[in-house]
C-alpha cells in the first residue's frame, strides 16, 4: 500500500516541529506551504521561516502563495494529489476550496484545549489568564476559527513559572508527538472527530506591541502573569526618566505597601527592586535598559542606581 502524500502547511518554529517530526517518522510529505520571506535582523534581509528551512534542508517543494485566490494557486495546490494536509501556524485561513482539495481534508494541530483559546495567541493567553492546565488538540478543519471537531486532545499542568517561551517549547514537543501517534487513525479512518463543546469558548487575541505596557494600578499577581506570557515577545515594559526598560523576570512580593502609589519604588537593592502595585507589590530582578543586554537586577544598579531611588515612580 502505497503511503498517504501529505501536504504540510506551517510558518514558525511550533511549527517546524511538527514537520521534523513527521520526517523523522518516514511520513511522506510531498509539499510545504509556508508564508512569504520576511524581512528580519538587524540587517533586515529577507529570512525564510523555520518550517522552510526544515524543508529545504529536506529537499522538499516549497510553495509561499500570498493566499489561495487566484486559479494558479489552487491548480497548484491540486496537482499534488495529497490525502491530507497538515496546518500548523500557517498564518492564512484557508479558504473552503482549499480545505476540500486533499481527499481527507485539513487537519490542524492547535496550542491549547479547544474550545478554549480558538485562536492567534493561546499559549501566552493561557499563561495571562493564570489557566492551570493547557495542552494541544489535532482538529478536522473547518471554515470557521479554530472550530472543527476534534481527533485527539493531550494536556498537561502549567507551571508557576511557565514563560511564553518555556511552554511553546513544550507544548511544541507535545504536538509533534500527538500528531505522529493520531495521524494513523485518520489515515485508517478509525472512529471519528468529536464536535467541540458549545461552552466554554473563549478566544485568544493576536498580541500586539501596546499591550506591553505594565500598568502598575494592576494587582501584582496580574502584572506577573502578564510578564511570563510576554517573555519572550513582545516583552513587557515600563518608563523610568524616559526610558523604556524591559522586564524578563519578577518575583510576588506578599505585603502590600499601602504608603506607596502604584509604580512606586519601596526599596532598591542588589537583592532586587521592589515596586508597589494596585495590590500587593513586585520584585524586579532581571531587566533590559536600551541598547543594552537583559542582566540581573544587580547588574543594571551597576550603573542606574538613580533610576530606581526609593521613592521613585515606574511609569
Amino acid at each position: 500500500m502505497a503511503k498517504p502524500r501529505i501536504i504540510f502547511a506551517g510558518t514558525p518554529e511550533f511549527a517546524a516541529s511538527c514537520l521534523s517530526k513527521l520526517l523523522d517518522n518516514k511520513f511522506d510529505v510531498v509539499a510545504v506551504y509556508t508564508q512569504p520571506d520576511r524581512k528580519a535582523g538587524r540587517g533586515k534581509k529577507l529570512q525564510p521561516s523555520a518550517v522552510k528551512q526544515v524543508a529545504l534542508a529536506h529537499g522538499i517543494p516549497v510553495e509561499q502563495p500570498l493566499n489561495f485566490k487566484s486559479d494558479e494557486s489552487l491548480g497548484q495546490l491540486k496537482s499534488y494529489q495529497c490525502d491530507l494536509m497538515i496546518v500548523v501556524a500557517y498564518g492564512l485561513l484557508l479558504p473552503e476550496t482549499v480545505l476540500s482539495t486533499p481527499k481527507l481534508g485539513c487537519i490542524n494541530v492547535h496550542a491549547s484545549l479547544l474550545p478554549r483559546w480558538r485562536g492567534a495567541a493561546p499559549i501566552q493567553r493561557a499563561i495571562e489568564a493564570g489557566d492551570e492546565k493547557t495542552g494541544v488538540a489535532i482538529m478536522q478543519m473547518d471554515v470557521g476559527l479554530d472550530t472543527g471537531p476534534v481527533w485527539e486532545t493531550r494536556e498537561f499542568t502549567i507551571n508557576e513559572q511557565e514563560t511564553g517561551a518555556s511552554l511553546h517549547d513544550r507544548l511544541a514537543e507535545l504536538g509533534a508527538n500527538s500528531l505522529v501517534e493520531t495521524l494513523p487513525t485518520i489515515f485508517e479512518q478509525k472512529g471519528q472527530p468529536q464536535p467541540q463543546p458549545e461552552e466554554g469558548v473563549v478566544y485568544a487575541h493576536k498580541l500586539q506591541k501596546a499591550e506591553a505596557e505594565i500598568d502598575w494600578k494592576l494587582p501584582a499577581a496580574v502584572i506577573e502573569r502578564k510578564i511570563r506570557a510576554f517573555n519572550s515577545w513582545p516583552v513587557a515594559y515600563f518608563t523610568v526618566q524616559q526610558n523604556n526598560v524591559r522586564v524578563w523576570d519578577v518575583e510576588l512580593v506578599d505585603s502590600s505597601p499601602t504608603q506607596f502609589q502604584p509604580g512606586e519604588v519601596v526599596e532598591s537593592s542588589k537583592e532586587g527592586i521592589i515596586i508597589a502595585c494596585g495590590e500587593n507589590a513586585l520584585k524586579l530582578k532581571e531587566l533590559q535598559a536600551p541598547g543594552s543586554r537583559r542582566m540581573p537586577v544587580q547588574d543594571l544598579l551597576n550603573s542606574r542606581a538613580h533610576w530606581f531611588e526609593k521613592g521613585a515612580i515606574l511609569e
